[in-house]
């Protein structure tokens, strides 16, 4: 029986942590994990089995690590197939007795992709498509990708195991304390976007204990019908007599497992520290368990990378931001041709704040290369605002370029009846996980009648359920034409709204500023019309949310079909009207002097084009340290103040970082000239044996921002140079990060180093797998959980 039809009969059990075994197998510090594949294959095999006789349905293979790009940090990088071949054929030989079920491993890359770094969309994809053929050929039962923070990172990493070949998909990912992912992701986005991309089941795994996993796991099952994983940690990891231990007891786990099996999960198992005799008191405690069934129906729903919208045809109506489009609008064209974004920022959020829950991207300006412009769009607005965009182009490359950047779950605007439209845009949808706007019209044109658009419609929703694209991921837009012209045309398009809702059960939606071209005070006429087409149906428009008129009656129209239930949210809104807003999230002003669009620039990340502003600001008068103290400065701290509120998420928190870092060394030469004001000396290194930098790397950028001469030895560096460095380089402040469990025990030892040697310097520790317990018990000077507190603690270090 296959992974599909077990996981959907039964409470399964997957098998516990690797590393923690290996580690007690005396697997040498800084050794290559996957490397034993080929050189220890018995031990791997020995912990295999004591997993299945423990009781486990699913063992995962030997290769979370066995990836390319970190291969090579072992010098291993050719030997990529091998590692991941021989792994699949010791876990199949461990399994088959047992009947049990491979699961092959596939950790994250370590490197974001952009925008957040510097690593493409097609770079990451060859990186997973390479380990996960190998393991395909090799015959695996299906594919984990566990441990992942980043949804962009899991969507390339998905798009290429489909590619490698027909086995099932499960996506796992971190989660911290907050319920969010390290970049942000909650749980409803993550299950949105993964489940579009076609997994067998959702999960999370790792970076906690089970108790502060409840609430992402109840969060999981209420957002998916899928089969659900949960492997946590078992609890955090603290230092005994030099090793690390995990203190959760296999009981505990399996008192929280049951209770995950009552939330809906129906795969069970550990992360880090859990043995097996935590699997064997899981199996014990879940095993006979029926698994619960769930049949949650959702409406449309799209996603940021930090924010799902859903489009339902009950709910309240969804207004899609039409700023972002050239047409008629010189000074956007202008801009889109200077290949800027300055405009395009501010009008993304100015309709978000005005109340668009989604922005649709054009970038249709002739003469120009709109891969590339569209590139620059949605590489700067999907940091800069949290509402999901809608990609507009009539260019299926422009479209697919837009899919591989962005982050998220968005929605193509549009496909058409037209035989070519269904053959190019379709396969993009499904390829990428994308919903769609779909256009009543063909290769005929726009029909004349209801029925000849109806057609059309269902046309389309068949076309979309060949393609495997749930029919609730399909909007289909009546298309309204200009009433100057064709006034009997409005009945037309209100009466399709009516029918297509009724007889194909779909979304609907619509450009209602299209029917008043032509007429003088468009906006009354488009306000009427827009009544009229909620009245009939309407679930999004595409509109301009700065028209308040337009916005008032999206509201009131909501309250009037009992689409707003008690009116809930329209009294909301007045009363946060009437009152003044309620909620800490911010709104941002109109910039209107050098300095406040500086201070803005950094906000919004903006360093494409914060360069242009500094030699701006500069020919006012302003000094580099004005500058800096009353715009620049001042910005980095007030990321740092919404970061620590959950208002702003790491890629807001990396945006502004390089936003600074452009700002200093386009201002270096002028800084110069005046008297030095470093904050002081750290030194930065992941320890030795650990090749994780992503969160190290974030802190020496930030810490360089706020004006300390920072010196970044890099990862797996080992405790005798770091120590040498900090002395001969009379540092304050070591700063040390460790990802692994087996690896933080390098820092007790470089702390012993500093205080036999007498040097002066404090030592502060990081990184997912430390705690400020564990900071305590080591005797390290001070401890942060992420970039802005390990800021704040540096400055409390050396005051």
């Amino acid at each position: 029986m296959s992974f599909r039809e077990r996981v959907q009969k039964e409470v399964l059990i997957i098998d516990g942590a690797m590393g923690t075994l290996l580690q007690q197998r005396g697997l040498p510090g800084g050794w290559c994990p996957e490397e034993w594949n080929l050189s220890q294959p018995e031990i791997i095999k020995e912990i295999h089995k004591l997993y299945l006789e423990a009781g486990a349905d699913i063992i995962t293979t030997n290769t979370f690590g066995a990836i390319g790009l970190k291969l090579a940090d072992y010098n291993l990088a050719d030997q990529v197939k091998e590692i991941n071949r021989q792994a699949v054929i010791i876990a199949k030989e461990a399994a088959r007795p047992y009947g049990a079920m491979v699961a092959g491993s596939v950790g994250p890359l370590g490197k974001f992709l952009q925008p957040l770094g510097t690593m493409t969309f097609d770079q990451a994809y060859e990186q997973f498509y390479e380990q996960c053929l190998a393991m395909v050929e090799a015959g695996v039962d299906l594919i984990l990708f566990e441990t992942f923070g980043d949804i962009g990172e899991m969507r390339a990493a998905l798009i290429a195991a489909a590619d490698a070949g027909n086995v099932p998909v499960v996506a796992s990912f971190t989660f911290d304390e907050t319920g969010r992912t390290f970049t942000g992701t909650d749980p409803e986005t993550a299950a949105v976007v993964a489940e579009r991309l076609g997994v067998a089941a959702i999960g999370v795994n790792c970076s906690v204990g089970p108790r502060q996993l409840e609430k992402v796991v109840q969060a999981l099952t209420e957002s998916t019908n899928l089969p659900i994983l949960v492997s946590p940690n078992a609890g955090m990891p603290e230092i005994m007599d030099g090793k690390t231990v995990f203190r959760e007891t296999p009981e505990t786990m399996a008192q929280y497992a049951e209770r995950f099996v009552t939330y809906g999960a129906s795969i069970l198992g550990g992360c880090c520290g859990t043995t097996p005799e935590h699997i064997q008191a899981i199996y014990g405690r879940v095993k006979k368990l029926k698994r619960k069934p769930r049949s949650k129906t959702f409406g449309l729903r799209v996603a940021s990378r930090v924010k799902t919208v859903t489009i339902d045809p009950q709910g309240i109506p969804v207004a899609i931001g039409e700023r972002l489009n050239p047409t008629g609008k010189k000074a956007l064209q202008e801009e889109i041709r200077a290949g800027k974004t300055e405009i395009t920022r501010r009008d993304a959020l100015a309709q978000v704040q005005a109340g668009a829950e989604i922005l649709d991207v054009n970038v249709g300006v002739g003469g120009v290369d709109q891969i590339s412009a569209m590139e620059r769009a949605i590489q700067a607005i999907q940091v800069l605002v949290e509402a999901p965009l809608c990609i507009d182009s009539t260019d299926p490359q422009v479209i697919e370029q837009a899919l591989k950047l962005y982050h998220g779950k968005a929605i193509i605007n549009s496909v058409n009846g037209e035989e070519s439209s269904i053959e190019t845009i379709l396969p993009l949808a499904k390829r990428y996980g994308a919903a769609l706007i779909g256009l009543t019209l063909d290769e005929q044109g726009i029909p004349a009648t209801v029925q000849g658009r109806l057609e059309v419609a269902r046309k389309l929703v068949q076309k979309t359920e060949e393609w495997g694209i749930p029919r609730q991921d399909l909007m289909l837009d009546c298309l309204v034409l200009t009433v100057s012209a064709q006034p009997e045309g409005v009945p037309q398009t209100l009466e399709a709204i009516r029918r297509v809702k009724k007889e194909l059960g779909v979304t609907t939606s619509l450009g209602v500023s299209n029917v008043s071209f032509g007429l003088p005070n468009r906006g009354l006429i488009n306000t009427a019309f827009f009544a009229m087409a909620l009245y009939a149906g309407l679930d999004a428009a595409i509109l301009n949310p700065q028209d308040e008129r337009m916005m008032e009656t999206l509201r009131a129209s909501a309250v009037l079909l009992a689409r707003d239930v008690r009116a809930e949210k329209y009294i909301a809104r007045e009363q946060q009207a009437a009152n003044g807003p309620q909620v800490a999230k911010p709104q941002e002003k109109l910039a209107t002097t050098p300095l406040e669009v500086l201070y803005q620039a950094v906000l919004s990340g903006d360093k494409d084009n914060v360069v242009a502003y500094i030699d701006e600001a500069l020919a006012t008068g302003l000094s580099p340290m004005e500058l800096l103290d009353k715009a620049l400065v001042p910005g980095i701290e007030e990321v740092g103040r919404r970061y620590g509120l959950g208002i702003y998420f790491l890629p807001q928190l990396m945006m502004a970082g390089e936003t600074m870092t452009k700002s200093f060394e386009h201002l270096r030469p002028e800084l110069a000239k005046g008297p030095s004001k470093k904050a002081g000396t750290v030194v930065m290194a992941t320890v030795k044996g650990d090749i994780h930098d992503i969160g190290k790397n974030i802190v020496s950028v930030m810490l360089s921002n706020h004006g300390f001469d920072v010196i970044d030895l890099g990862k797996n560096v080992p405790n005798e140079e770091i120590v040498r460095v900090a002395a001969e380089k009379n540092a304050e402040i070591i700063g040390l990060s460790a990802l692994m469990t087996t690896t933080m025990v390098n820092m007790p030892e470089i702390i012993k180093q500093v205080k036999e040697q007498g040097l002066r310097c404090k030592v502060m520790v990081g990184g997912a797998a430390v705690t400020e317990q564990y900071a305590q018990e080591i005797g390290a000077d001070g401890y942060a959980v992420d970039a802005v507190e390990a800021v704040n603690m540096v400055k409390k270090l050396v005051c």
